[in-house]
């Protein structure tokens, strides 16, 4: 396990207990992070890929790396704090890691986890009455009844309103069709559309929905589009070989007929858009965290990783650090009862959330969980990245 307070890196478990019991008026923040250290150095410490670098270690990483930056900031603010990171991926099971001082004697709990590990991480907070917050799993992994914990990347619920309401307040008098497949994960989409078109029934969207077959072209789409008429064409399905189908082909349509093409959540890092074939296709998708990075917070970071990494920091770089920084000040400032104030828009960094209750049952009206409702509606036309909404 990696253990530090705000001003001590890298110390082990047992002194990660000396430093609380010295400090015991600071607030404990805790990370459940996937650094595969076990796997990454031998029993001697020695590096065991050489000059490798295995991808499955980059988002813990370079979470870690921003949490690193932002204890940085709040030091310089003289916000008191202990912070302890745990390796998920060490020889330990989640039920031992949960066992571990550090996470026993957290204020504040933040994992970035694996949906097997969202219901126990989930029923620990609610048992201790910490906040949870889960940084990466867009689904509450089954846990109900629950209001310590928090989903920060949204459900493909919430993105489901958010698309539909874009698309209700943006379209004009364009026809909207969403192209779909045969499947269950497209079934459980058209549900979540469906759900939010019924509780909007003064919105004057009605969606058109059409399934394609499994070798579609281009022609099984014209039938729906207009030369004179901006059409918008939905991906009804979270796909991402869909998602590179359907926006190829109609690539070729656009030329003719105009169009604006809403993808799906998955369509963010798709780099074959910004591929010539695409040239002129406006597609929009949606995302939870803010990408625009012109802000001077975002651009010292940036510049840092450059003069210091020589490599480009990724949006899990940035993440880390808003988690970090925006929480941190909250339990500070809040503790105990930062699980009340889990919905104030303070300290907002890079991304703008908007964490709301949610019930999923709403005639037993039962808090089961935060949720950030936020969603950020992206627009990529020849491979330019803007915010339109």
């Amino acid at each position: 396990m990696l253990s530090f307070s705000v001003n001590t890196i890298a110390q082990d478990s047992s002194q990660a207990i000396a430093i609380y019991k010295q400090a015991p008026k600071k607030q404990v923040v805790t990370f459940l992070l996937p650094l595969y250290l076990d796997s990454a150095f031998d029993a001697a410490g020695a590096y065991r890929f050489g000059k490798q670098f295995p991808r499955y270690f980059l988002p813990g990483l370079e979470f870690y790396e921003g949490v690193q930056l932002a204890i940085d900031s709040l030091n310089k603010e003289k916000v008191e704090l202990d912070v302890h990171i745990i390796d998920t991926r060490s020889r330990r099971k989640i039920a031992e890691i949960l066992q571990d001082p550090a996470v026993q004697e957290a204020s504040l709990l933040v994992g970035h986890i694996t949906n097997n590990e969202i219901r126990p991480v989930a029923d620990f907070a609610n048992k201790k009455q910490v906040p949870f917050i889960n940084v990466n799993i867009p689904n509450d992994g089954g846990v109900t009844n629950n209001p310590y914990m928090v989903i920060l990347n949204s459900t493909l619920s919430t993105h489901a309103e958010g698309i539909y309401k874009y698309l209700d307040k943006n379209r004009g008098q364009s026809p909207v069709i969403v192209f779909t497949r045969n499947g269950t994960q497209e079934d459980r989409l058209k549900g979540y559309l469906t759900d939010v078109e019924k509780s909007n029934p003064k919105a004057g969207l009605k969606l058109k929905y059409v399934t394609l077959p499994a070798s579609f072209k281009a022609e099984n789409l014209l039938p729906y589009f207009d030369s004179t008429k901006t059409t918008f064409a939905v991906a009804g399905s979270l796909d991402v070989q869909f998602a590179r189908k359907l926006a190829s082909e109609l690539a070729i349509l656009n030329k003719t007929y105009p169009m604006q093409v809403m993808g799906m959540p998955t369509w963010d890092g798709i780099r074959d858009f910004e591929n010539d074939e695409y040239k002129d296709l406006p597609i929009l998708y949606t995302i939870p965290f803010n990408p625009i990075r012109t802000d001077s917070l975002s651009s010292s970071i940036i510049n840092y990783f450059k003069d210091k990494l020589f490599a480009r920091p990724s949006d899990m770089v940035f993440r880390g650090y808003e988690v970090m920084y925006r929480f941190g000040k909250m339990i500070a400032e809040q503790a105990p009862n930062v699980a009340l104030g889990l919905g104030e828009k303070k300290h907002q960094v890079f991304t703008d959330f908007d964490i709301q209750p949610v019930l999923l049952n709403k005639q037993q009206q039962q808090l089961d969980y935060f949720e950030n409702k936020k969603v950020y509606v992206v627009r990529l036309l020849n491979g330019m990245v803007t915010t339109v909404n």
